[in-house]
């Protein structure tokens, strides 16, 4: 079968640069903060900030307290320290500057290099009021910490909760690492407050590494898109949210991502892969691997129909091979989604009640090709799909079904499978 994807050795050689932040220290209640919980204290941050700018760079102490802020600026050299006991609060959705006409990114920075926020404290968005605007066009929900084309970033120790719109959202940086992060809001199904689009942490461009972290939201627990390459996610525990994700914009490509040694409990997805042919790139050399997965919709999702408008395509669990076979064609394009050199091994899954196994579905015109799962185990009601997709390997793999329910359901596909499964 060849060379399939990203190898052990290359996994560890992910290791992102450390910021490098200047020694000087400045606190916010230098500059007028007050920390009561009441008082607006976006100027005293944000001159505290500045001050930190002029002096060349250095860390932002934020000591015990509640601290009320709007939209702050970041900029390079700099360290915002949550103090154990500290807890920042994003102005409240009647009082945000913009509210959800131009709600700006609450902490954000654009072409910085070596920033990091740090500390045991935590960061609330207040983020309830805001999500029933998730679907009103036009309304704009700020990201609570949203950075572009930046180099050497670390997230390490905080806690984010409950933020508006995508809790981390960085895009084209690199040298990144999210480290002991833990993330909380709501599923998009809780019955009471459902959150929406509540990302944990969106992270594209290159070297990046995310680890240690305790994620649940109500959207992708992790996720990326094109152009982004040599990304290890490795020894994370996920909840609620949409599981380890890549796409739906794919454009520019994907490659060299590393997933290992994670637990998922409840999630919607375990690892899902989606785009389509308006939005796609080349994806290649993935590993998912030492996975553990509990109740999980689907613990693999792959597929390159995202934006079908016939509802027999939508539905992903009710998908048949007959239905599948039915996908029309069209001929290969540049932004043509197209999946290979794709490894699942050591993985243990049960899926939820219902649920399939997993789908693997590629387009007619570029199936998913070169797909090794080895020492894969999977307890679901629905067999496991395997649909548009060239060159798949099970080793040592058990897809355990109900008696008179199939394992595995293909179309256009070629599946070798060793030792032979069991009837």
């Amino acid at each position: 079968m060849g060379s399939l994807a990203l190898g052990a050795d290359t996994a560890a050689a992910i290791k992102p640069d450390l910021p490098r932040i200047p020694e000087k220290t400045f606190s916010v209640r230098d500059h007028g903060a007050k920390g009561d919980g009441t008082a607006d204290d976006t100027g005293a941050f944000q001159a505290t900030i500045d001050a930190a700018r002029k002096a060349g760079g250095g860390t932002v102490e934020i000591p015990p307290g509640v601290y009320l802020s709007g939209p702050l600026q970041l900029t390079s050299n700099l360290n915002l320290h949550l103090a154990s006991g500290s807890t920042l609060t994003m102005l409240p959705l009647d009082k945000y500057p913009g509210g959800t006409r131009r709600g700006e990114d609450f902490l954000s920075g654009a072409h910085l290099h070596d920033l990091a926020l740090t500390g045991t404290g935590t960061i609330d968005g207040q983020g309830g009021p805001w999500w029933p605007f998730a679907k009103t066009q036009g309304a704009r929900r700020p990201r609570m910490f949203k950075l572009s084309g930046c180099e050497r970033v670390l997230v390490e120790g905080v806690t984010l909760k409950d933020s508006p719109m995508f809790h981390i959202a960085f895009s084209d940086c690199s040298q990144v690492i999210v480290r002991g992060v833990t993330i909380r809001a709501p599923a998009s199904t809780d019955p009471k407050t459902p959150s929406h689009n509540t990302d944990a942490c969106d992270v594209s461009g290159r070297i990046i590494l995310v680890e240690h972290c305790d994620i649940s939201v109500g959207d992708d627990n992790y996720t990326c898109g094109g152009d982004t390459h040599d990304v290890l996610i490795q020894h994370n525990t996920y909840g609620s949210g949409h599981g380890v994700s890549i796409g739906s914009y794919t454009r520019g490509g994907v490659s060299n991502i590393t997933v290992r040694d994670c637990t998922f409990t409840g999630t919607d997805c375990g690892i899902r892969i989606k785009s389509d042919r308006d939005r796609g790139g080349l994806l290649e050399n993935l590993v998912y691997e030492d996975l553990r997965m509990t109740d999980v919709a689907f613990p693999i999702l792959i597929y390159g129909t995202y934006m079908a408008k016939e509802r027999e395509f939508r539905d992903l669990n009710e998908l048949t091979s007959e239905i599948a076979a039915r996908y029309p064609s069209q001929p290969l394009a540049r932004l043509t989604p197209v999946y290979r050199n794709i490894t699942f091994r050591n993985i243990t899954a049960t899926a939820a009640k219902g649920r399939r196994a997993g789908l693997i579905w590629g387009l007619p015109e570029a199936p998913a090709s070169n797909i090794l799962l080895q020492n894969v185990a999977i307890t679901a009601d629905l067999p496991f799909g395997l649909y548009n997709a060239d060159n798949v390997r099970l080793e040592n793999c058990t897809i355990r079904t109900p008696n008179g329910v199939n394992k595995l359901s293909t179309a256009n596909a070629q599946v070798t499978i060793f030792p032979p499964q069991e009837k």
